[in-house]
């Protein structure tokens, strides 16, 4: 069988987005629920009542809904119109939350515009852009005395990690696994799809010099965050 090919740029907008993207979510196994949900228990922790908060790479709103009830004002940037569309009717009860198509390396907001920053579950990978553009690109939006955070794979989740995303390329929601190419953090599909994890060492390497202080810390041994104090 052929399979139609999708460049890394154009996978989260024309074929892993909005109801697609939905059920990945919805068919992860327990330890991948566990690992979603201390990831926005991270974010949640450092959040306070005043705060405006900004997700890069918000998807449908899974992460925005629940962080919303923690802020004051909470703001999702994407570049998929399906994955905003769905986001709008997921978040429509939510008057706090606002929506944009924006890319992240490319953002029309005013300079310290936002308390804390947020790109999680692994989206420093899946877009697939210089990565301290994009931490740089962030830090311009967050305020003076704000926090932005990154979140990537632990190398300890490599084995349920791989096991989820076996489970959606069975259920065709991204291509075949390419198991010759796969490891070593790396997982690859036969129809472009690529997802690589960023070390503890990669994410010092992205960030040195930027902010008041950078933070690494693993997370229920299934996130690596890193926390830019701006």
């Amino acid at each position: 069988m052929g399979w139609l090919y999708f460049g890394p740029m154009k996978y989260y907008s024309e074929k892993l987005a909005a109801e697609r993207l939905r059920r990945c979510y919805e068919l992860a196994p327990e330890p991948v629920q566990l690992y979603l949900s201390a990831e926005v228990d991270f974010i949640r922790q450092r959040a306070q009542p005043t705060f405006s908060l900004l997700e890069l790479g918000c998807g449908y709103g899974r992460v925005l809904k629940p962080l919303a009830a923690s802020v004051s004002s909470a703001v999702g940037i994407d570049t998929s119109q399906d994955s905003l569309r769905l986001a709008r009717r997921f978040l429509k009860d939510l008057p706090n939350c606002r929506l944009l198509a924006m890319d992240a390396v490319a953002m029309g907001f005013r300079a310290g515009q936002f308390d804390l920053v947020c790109c999680i579950q692994n989206g420093i990978s899946a877009f697939h852009v210089d990565k301290r553009r994009l931490f740089e690109a962030a830090i311009e939006v967050t305020k003076p005395g704000g926090r932005v955070l990154f979140s990537s794979y632990s190398e300890r989740f490599w084995e349920p990690r791989l096991e989820w995303f076996r489970i959606q390329a069975a259920q065709g929601l991204i291509g075949p696994i390419d198991e010759e190419a796969t490891g070593d953090g790396i997982i690859v599909c036969k129809d472009g799809f690529s997802a690589e994890t960023v070390s503890r060492r990669d994410f010092a390497d992205c960030t040195k010099g930027l902010g008041r202080g950078v933070v690494i810390t693993e997370v229920a041994e299934s996130s690596l965050f890193c926390e830019i104090l701006v």
